[in-house]
């Protein structure tokens, strides 16, 4: 089985993509939810989270108010790797699990949709590791108007994640999130039907593959 690792900076593409990879009937498992999940009431996770944060990050119905947790977090470094140390490593064991499950039915290919794979995950973990990248003005465009954000707020997500070249350095294979979204769709139907042809045989190549799709359509 191959396990593909899909990351990405935030409005660069990565829901399209993942989107698209469930479309050809590949599993992915989306570690966003997977961070749901882990705090969900009567988990440990969540327990652990009240211990350090308080009570006051829950909900009248006893959920997680993750907004009011990302507000208190997303500005104090200190606060946001503490919630990380506990998140983190049961999203990792979660997905780990359903990796296991995945491989047991025989699947060919796994997408692990991890925001934070440079950071977090460790590219080390997967096969292949795929980059959806996308400039940054492009991004902070998509963020004010498809997302409704003051420019200070997409400028200030944009800045707290890692540089762009970091994460590309991890990559093995790099799509084009430029463009429509029907562009990077055809990016994914591309490199699929690639290692599909390739099978088991398929290796990232060293030198760093970019499938770039043109809007016409050609490569």
């Amino acid at each position: 089985m191959i396990r593909v690792g899909l990351t990405g900076g935030i409005a660069a593409g990565k829901t399209v993509a993942s989107g698209r990879f469930r479309e050809l009937g590949i599993t992915v498992l989306d570690y966003d939810q997977l961070a749901r999940v882990v705090v969900e009431p009567g988990t440990a996770g969540l327990a652990r989270v009240i211990a350090v944060f308080g009570e006051g990050v829950l909900t009248e119905d006893g959920h997680l108010n993750r907004s009011r947790l990302a507000g208190e977090v997303f500005a104090d470094a200190e606060a946001r790797d503490q919630l990380e140390d506990i998140v983190h490593p049961l999203v990792i064991a979660e997905a780990q699990h359903l990796d296991d499950a995945a491989l047991a039915r025989g699947e060919a290919m796994i997408v692990h949709d991890v925001p934070l794979l440079v950071e977090a995950a460790g590219p080390e973990a997967f096969d292949v590791v795929i980059v959806i990248d996308a400039p940054p003005d492009v991004r902070a465009e998509r963020l004010i108007v498809g997302r409704g954000w003051t420019e200070a707020e997409a400028w200030g997500r944009i800045n707290a994640q890692i540089d762009d070249d970091v994460r590309l350095e991890a990559a093995d294979v790099v799509f084009d999130g430029s463009g429509t979204a029907d562009n990077l769709r055809r990016q994914v139907d591309e490199w699929v039907a690639d290692v599909t042809r390739k099978g088991a045989s398929y290796r990232p190549n060293v030198e760093r593959t970019k499938f770039l799709v043109t809007e016409d359509g050609m490569p």
